[in-house]
């Protein structure tokens, strides 16, 4: 009976080490995406003279200053490089000659999109972009910072053996631009084969560039963001979901990107199996606090915006978090929702251990 009870204890001890410590352990990671991980580069750019993410009440909870980052703290990028103990990755554009650091970049810039900014002009909403710097843009910047990285082919397969590296999420702001622009579902769904595709083309260019380990994100549930909620008002019931209040048509387009990312992911894993593709359920991950908030200490609601102007939703695109006329909520660790189009700190915090310790990424990122 002893003998039982030691091998329990054993095997016991021995399973709590590797549920909190991550079996792959990287030394690098390089991003890639938009808003929802970009860390500095929109306000780098130069791309508009006083952009409201450069001041408070952005990055007031965690760093006590404005960073670059659209929210009130961390994104999903910096919880996943603390989870691994590395530093906070630094903006590609902050990166000067002879300072490249070793434990990876940051190449996501906010409002970047999947497709170039040729495709937006030739629909007549090109003027709608935030920024040029697609993800074929940052994808160069990467090709470029590589020479300093690593001399040689040996050398930069040791090294990225080593390296994480995050291909989004990328591809939510080619469907914003487009239905902002009161673009259709039917329309939208026309180009979801041509923004994922752009995806996974990135994403075999990185590998045959070296990457060994990728996690490709999904899109959110954009039918629970306030921004939606507020443009795109319905009169039916029947059209809002009963159990959390979203916006049910945007949400299944939001699916139908997903489910057309894994199944190109699918064939590349075939075309690459040597790598290690893993695909992100954000959507998954964030349903888990919309249909539960209060489990997860949203007490004062999901779908309301955290920082706003007022409104229903406080979504107020006149007084738009950081304007005139805005103000942030007292406590945003209570809020799922940041500014009506991203969320708070909290709500990434919950996502990435979600993805590193649960069962939200395909295969498991800690496997």
């Amino acid at each position: 009976m002893k003998t039982f009870f030691l091998i329990l204890s054993v095997l016991y001890i021995s399973f709590g080490e590797v549920l909190s410590t991550p079996p792959q352990r990287y030394e690098s990671i390089f991003n890639f995406g938009d808003s929802l991980s970009d860390t500095g580069n929109f306000i780098l750019s130069g791309a508009l003279a006083f952009p409201v993410i450069g001041k408070l009440p952005y990055g007031e909870t965690f760093f006590q200053h404005a960073t670059g980052r659209c929210s009130d703290g961390r994104l999903i990028v910096d919880f996943i490089a603390e989870a691994f103990g590395l530093p906070y990755l630094p903006p590609y554009l902050s990166i000067t000659n002879g300072q490249y650091p070793r434990h990876g970049v940051n190449f996501a810039v906010s409002g970047s999109t999947a497709l170039d900014p040729e495709f937006f002009n030739s629909q007549r909403i090109g003027q709608l972009l935030w920024t040029n710097d697609s993800l074929s843009v940052q994808l160069g910047w990467f090709k470029k910072l590589k020479s300093s990285v690593c001399t040689s082919k040996q050398d930069c397969d040791n090294y990225f053996k080593k390296s994480l590296f995050l291909v989004g999420e990328i591809g939510g702001n080619d469907y914003n631009y487009a239905f902002f622009a009161r673009g259709s579902i039917k329309q939208l769904r026309a180009a979801v084969p041509v923004v994922v595709e752009a995806i996974t083309r990135t994403t075999s260019a990185l590998i045959e560039e070296g990457a060994v380990a990728l996690v490709v994100p999904g899109n959110l549930p954009i039918g629970c963001s306030a921004v939606y909620l507020t443009l795109f008002p319905s009169p039916r019931k029947e059209d809002y979901d009963k159990r959390n209040g979203c916006l049910k048509a945007f949400n299944a387009f939001a699916m139908y990107h997903n489910n057309q990312l894994k199944r190109s992911l699918e064939t590349l894993r075939q075309k690459y199996p040597q790598a290690k593709i893993i695909y992100a359920d954000y959507y998954g991950a964030a349903m888990q606090f919309f249909h539960a908030p209060r489990h997860y200490g949203f007490f004062s609601g999901t779908l309301k915006a955290c920082c706003g102007g007022g409104g229903p939703y406080n979504f107020n695109n006149s007084a738009r978090c950081g304007h005139t006329g805005s103000k942030a909520c007292a406590d945003p660790s209570t809020h799922v929702n940041w500014d009506g189009i991203h969320l708070t700190e909290a709500a990434y915090n919950h996502i990435s251990k979600a993805l590193i310790t649960g069962p939200f990424s395909t295969p498991p990122l800690t496997s």
